[in-house]
């Protein structure tokens, strides 16, 4: 298959904004954690849930229809010398650990001002586990392992309750906190060559590490440790990407969800220009002389790697190390990936979110010069398929093709990846309702479908400008059954709902899922509606 271009790079700033802001929908205060402690039923009420893991006792409590434990421990704490070292396993602790308050978010290295956490440490590396009130050990339930988006840089998992989920659908759910901006992915070769597999992407080490400790002890809660689903959103589903290029992650997950993340969209940087950036990273921080730059990279205040990652800002996890040996697309393309049943889609107005944050009041002079600037001598074609006058206004027109140009398109091109190789259905969400995150909203503006829309019809999920309406309920639980069923059966076959055929691989075949309040039904017409014909023959340009 040709590599399709990606026309987003022509432009720089809407390259700058997609950079600096994708995947922005993780930011909703959390409250510290607890230290382990005995911990009794409150007087008079049923017994507080209780499980063993291998570090020891767990208590949660109900709420709803599931039951909860949160600030579950997966690693030690990667502080002081353990900064910027791969995971450890957690300690044991001794009697019952409470289990009833999320843990802080990791370290926050672009705060994006929309409700950022209140409660930030390194000491992050915590979990939280969501079943149905009737799971007991051994009860074998599929396992849905959630991963947050944040540009590899901010959010956290704590916002993203699965209480719903798991009451709805009889599944077990795990929503992780990973390492941050440079704490997370710092490609720095004096770093790299302190662990076996020569990588500075301690986040996604951290989630493969979540993931081994999922297998140990999901049982414990009654979940399968051989029906585990791994998801994730924008930055998240790049990280599923990763998982499913990364070869110390295979068999550790059996399906894989990905949400406005398409893998030919979301790049990995070579080794040679991640660690080309980690020096300059490095010496920016202060730890320019190679030979002590790790001992000072650990020696120094967060707050001056967030000051250093101002103008360096992460680029995730880079690939042609001993963890990710090959980028995500090249190695789904060439088949050298762990092969698993994929769900795949984006919301159908993506890029509204971030030019509603970045460009809301762009004039039709302003639209046509940027792109014509942008495009060169594809320019005026470019406008000619975007005019304003069809779209209503220079910020609809801007965001139908950043929207077509890199989420849809890249989608497309993605599942014909995964489609040529194992079982793919594909969805786009198409809510013309949809609130968008709180914070975000521009007056005037529409910003409905837009990047981050599907999460509150998903999770227990309250950075929503405002609740969902009965009939967005009514989808949500629809999308929520078919999530389920996937996890369980690796397809979404849900009695009563519409059927969701798996994709095609060719360009006029692609079957799509078109999620809407009121009419949830196939198409074919996917690629025609987003233009990706065209797009496709544009120049490849990485991200």
């Amino acid at each position: 298959m040709k590599r399709p271009g990606n026309p987003l790079s022509r432009l720089p700033s809407l390259r700058s904004l997609l950079g600096t802001t994708l995947a922005l929908a993780a930011l909703l205060a959390s409250a510290p954690s607890t230290a382990a402690a005995p911990a009794a039923a409150a007087p008079g009420g049923p017994p507080r849930p209780t499980v063993a893991v291998a570090q020891g006792a767990l208590r949660g409590q109900a709420r709803d229809g599931a039951e909860e434990f949160l600030g579950v421990p997966y690693a030690a704490p990667p502080v002081g010398t353990g900064r910027l070292r791969a995971p450890r396993p957690p300690a044991r602790w001794h009697g019952v650990r409470e289990a009833i308050r999320p843990a802080p978010a990791c370290l926050q290295f672009s705060p994006f001002g929309l409700a950022d956490p209140q409660a930030v440490s390194e000491d992050c590396l915590y979990l939280d586990v969501y079943r149905p009130r009737t799971a007991r050990p051994g009860a074998r339930l599929p396992v849905i392992l959630w991963m947050h988006g944040g540009a590899y840089s901010q959010g956290t998992g704590t916002q993203f309750g699965g209480r719903t989920m798991a009451e709805l659908t009889g599944s077990v759910v795990v929503s992780i906190n990973y390492r941050l901006g440079q704490l997370g992915y710092l490609a720095l070769p004096e770093l790299s060559r302190e662990n076996g597999l020569r990588s500075g992407s301690f986040g996604l080490m951290d989630q493969v590490e979540a993931l081994r400790w999922t297998r140990e002890n999901i049982a414990a809660f009654g979940g399968d440790p051989g029906s585990v689903t791994v998801s994730g959103q924008s930055a998240g589903s790049g990280s599923v990407c990763a998982l499913l290029a990364a070869p110390s992650a295979a068999g550790l997950f059996h399906r894989a969800v990905l949400q406005s993340g398409p893998c030919t969209l979301l790049g990995t940087p070579d080794l040679a220009a991640a660690e080309a950036h980690a020096r300059s990273f490095a010496a920016k921080a202060g730890c320019s002389v190679p030979a002590e730059a790790a001992v000072c990279l650990r020696g120094a205040s967060g707050a001056a790697l967030i000051e250093a990652a101002r103008t360096l800002p992460t680029q995730g996890p880079a690939s042609g190390d001993g963890l990710l040996p090959a980028a995500p697309a090249r190695a789904i393309g060439s088949g050298a990936w762990n092969k698993v049943p994929v769900l795949i889609g984006s919301t159908r107005s993506e890029a509204r979110f971030f030019v509603a944050l970045t460009q809301p009041r762009l004039t039709a002079e302003e639209y046509a010069a940027q792109v014509l600037a942008g495009y060169g001598a594809a320019g005026p074609e470019v406008l000619a398929r975007y005019p304003v006058a069809e779209h209503g206004s220079p910020y609809l027109a801007l965001s139908a093709l950043m929207t077509d140009s890199t989420f849809a398109c890249h989608t497309a091109w993605t599942a014909q990846l995964f489609a040529s190789q194992v079982p793919t259905f594909v969805y786009e969400f198409d809510d013309p309702r949809s609130p968008t995150l709180a914070g975000a909203r521009v007056p005037g503006l529409d910003e409905s479908n837009a990047h981050s829309a599907e999460l509150a019809y998903l999770h227990d999920f309250t950075m929503g400008e405002r609740p969902l309406a009965p009939v967005q309920v009514a989808l949500g639980n629809r999308m929520k059954r078919y999530w389920g069923a996937f996890a369980r059966f690796g397809a979404p076959v849900v009695p009563g709902q519409a059927v969701w055929p798996p994709t095609g691989t060719g360009t006029s075949s692609g079957t799509v899922l078109t999620l809407h309040p009121s009419a949830t039904r196939t198409t074919t017409s996917f690629g025609a509606d987003h233009q990706c014909a065209f797009w496709r023959t544009q120049p490849p340009r990485p991200l």
